[in-house]
């Protein structure tokens, strides 16, 4: 089993227009509800790749039983701490003829102390049945920056894989605690640890780093832009294939439920990280988030091309003689 951790979910209210202006009052718009939120998103994609999971989350208020039933429909897996705080929304503006989406986002939920316990002592008993435990997205407040951290320390303890995708104060403990992967978009790396990334040095220097600190595997990730990657102390560039871009929203997230799939799957690392890269650009085309078939990215997969950085993995042929 895989479990997803989202402590900062998302009601989106989705509405689409043959062509809409910002400019102009627009009518008839389309409007449906969906479930966002990083680890939600991950959770969507790999029920898209057929691979089990469920998702912890918080529901808060209205906009927290909407999203429950939303959830329900999209049939997601969850389990849910109740909020006394109203659970963040977005208004998505979708324009048809142009494939654009514009997102504005509402206030982050206020979490409690006694609902962080509450959380903790769920996320326990959750990470001690599972195979995997993603912890993706932001921390919407003070009090819940301690719950990845902790989390990752658990699955430690319990000989689980973790992979953290976050980013904001609570980057750094999570780092610390040394889940066994960590995705990152390199801008937020970069906001969240005051720190450089601009020279493919500086990037080597820092997924060495992660090294020292027991990550095992490691994905920087940048829009269009070359990916860096390192297996142990392996490191690879990435040139992600050429496309037209809809809505990049869940890319990181398509690419995470990827590396998830291939842990699950024993995948090697190489065709993991081509499954992951062709995943998420893929979802870049979509203005649906995270739905992309298994066949549609395995046929994308050759596209994917992986350049070995400094010293390179040596592959003994075992075979039978």
């Amino acid at each position: 089993m895989i479990v997803t951790v989202t402590l900062n979910p998302l009601l989106e209210r989705r509405i689409s227009y043959k062509q809409a202006s910002f400019n102009t009052e627009n009518r008839n718009g389309k409007q449906e509800l969906k479930a966002g939120g990083k680890g939600i998103n991950v959770s969507r994609q790999l029920n898209h790749l057929n691979t089990d999971n469920i998702a912890l989350t918080y529901l808060g208020g209205t906009n927290g039983k909407l999203l429950n039933q939303v959830l329900i429909a999209e049939n997601i897996k969850h389990v849910s701490i109740h909020t006394t705080s109203e659970t963040r929304d977005a208004s998505v503006i979708i324009d048809e003829s142009l494939r654009k989406v514009s997102t504005f986002f509402g206030s982050n939920s206020i979490i409690t102390p006694n609902e962080v316990e509450e959380f903790l002592l769920k996320l326990e008993k959750m990470v001690e049945n599972c195979e995997v435990v993603v912890f993706s997205g932001s921390s919407p407040c003070e009090a819940t920056d301690s719950i990845f951290p902790t989390g990752i320390e658990m699955a430690n303890k319990l000989d689980k894989v973790s992979i953290c995708d976050t980013y904001g104060k609570h980057l750094e403990k999570c780092i610390e605690k040394s889940p066994t992967i960590i995705h990152n978009n390199i801008t937020e790396l970069e906001n969240s640890l005051g720190i450089s990334l601009k020279s493919e040095s500086e990037k080597i220097e820092f997924l060495d780093n992660l090294y020292k600190h027991g990550i095992k595997q490691a994905y920087l990730t940048n829009g269009g832009d070359y990916l860096y990657a390192a297996n142990f102390d392996y490191h690879y560039k990435i040139e992600s294939p050429e496309i037209n871009i809809a809505d990049p929203t869940g890319s990181g997230d398509a690419f995470v439920a990827g590396i998830v799939y291939a842990w699950h799957n024993a995948l090697t690392f190489e065709n993991g990280l081509t499954l992951a890269v062709s995943l998420g650009a893929i979802n870049a085309t979509k203005l649906d988030v995270c739905t992309v078939g298994l066949e549609e990215a395995l046929a994308l997969q050759e596209q994917v091309k992986i350049s070995p950085i400094g010293k390179k993995m040596k592959i003994l042929d075992v075979t039978p003689r």
